[in-house]
């Protein structure tokens, strides 16, 4: 069912699980945004997890590795930093961090301020397949062993190193930087008008193949306009935003959903709703569409 979650109620839920239990004790420590339509299964979609994570100063969440693909959206704080198959990468807000199946990671927050980001992860569908596995690492941390950087010199610039060879349908750039996506998104407001139902709006891709950056997740960043009112659209996949500016409101079902920075709210499959916004918003998504397109299964209608 449509449900938000306001960033103004979770955070001090998020800071007395801090208070209660450390990052290394709770392995990851995660408030789960459970859909109120499916109660008892810890999924905020039927086929997708989310939850917020949090990382206070000087914590470490300890090195393991699972099946499931992951996804990582900043939302608060600066500093902390994500460690991938032997690379570290500091995280802001807005930042979208990808963790591909089976490879190992820990997070560490060497700063002074909380960090907290929202997870997303195919944690019902690898359910539903009856494919997970998890394993800890022999150590807290992992030795890393390239420079901060090399992974997004390597393909975040629409070029890739010439002996590359892929080893995975996930993109092999796993760290999307907001400011670039934030200058991108500028720039189509500036050129080009708004599409009538979503603003402007881009999909994360790999840059090696021009797929999708996840192989069972799809993510989008959106900008809405000042003033925006957009047209009913709806869709197979049902869709999660997270709050990156601005404020506005989703209609659906006979109810409206008024967001602002850090809220996190979710259509359902094939219910039409709308996006309005009071001032220009942003809008980080993600949704199982590319599962759905691989089986001829996603349909959409405006």
């Amino acid at each position: 069912k449509p449900h938000l979650w306001k960033w103004d109620q979770m955070w001090p839920w998020i800071q007395e699980a801090g208070r209660l239990i450390s990052a290394k004790e709770a392995e990851r420590r995660v408030l789960v945004l459970e859909n109120p339509g499916l109660r008892g299964r810890s999924s905020i979609t039927h086929s997708l997890y989310a939850g917020l994570q949090l990382i206070l100063p000087g914590e470490v969440a300890p090195l393991h590795r699972h099946s499931q693909s992951a996804l990582r959206f900043i939302l608060l704080g600066t500093g902390a930093y994500t460690a991938v198959d032997g690379e570290k990468v500091t995280m802001s807000v807005g930042d979208f961090v990808i963790t591909p199946s089976w490879t190992f990671h820990d997070h560490g927050n060497p700063s002074e301020e909380p960090m907290v980001w929202m997870d997303g992860l195919d944690v019902p569908l690898v359910e539903l397949l009856d494919a997970q596995f998890m394993e800890k690492g022999s150590q807290e941390l992992q030795h890393t062993h390239q420079s901060e950087g090399d992974n997004l010199a390597q393909f975040g610039n629409t070029m890739k190193p010439v002996e590359y060879r892929a080893k995975s349908r996930t993109s092999p750039l796993f760290w999307y930087p907001y400011q670039r996506t934030r200058e991108a998104l500028e720039t189509l407001r500036q050129a080009h008008d708004a599409h009538p139902c979503w603003g402007h709006k881009l999909q994360y891709t790999n840059p090696v193949t021009g797929e999708w950056a996840m192989p069972t997740i799809g993510t989008f960043m959106q900008l809405l306009p000042k003033g925006f009112k957009g047209k009913d659209y709806r869709s197979t996949d049902s869709t999660v935003y997270s709050v990156v500016e601005g404020k506005g409101c989703c209609r659906l079902g006979g109810e409206t959903l008024a967001f602002g920075p850090r809220d996190v709210f979710v259509c359902p499959s094939w219910l039409p709703y709308r996006l309005e916004a009071d001032e220009q918003a942003v809008l980080f998504s993600f949704s199982d569409r590319p599962v759905q397109q691989a089986l001829d299964l996603w349909r959409e209608a405006f």
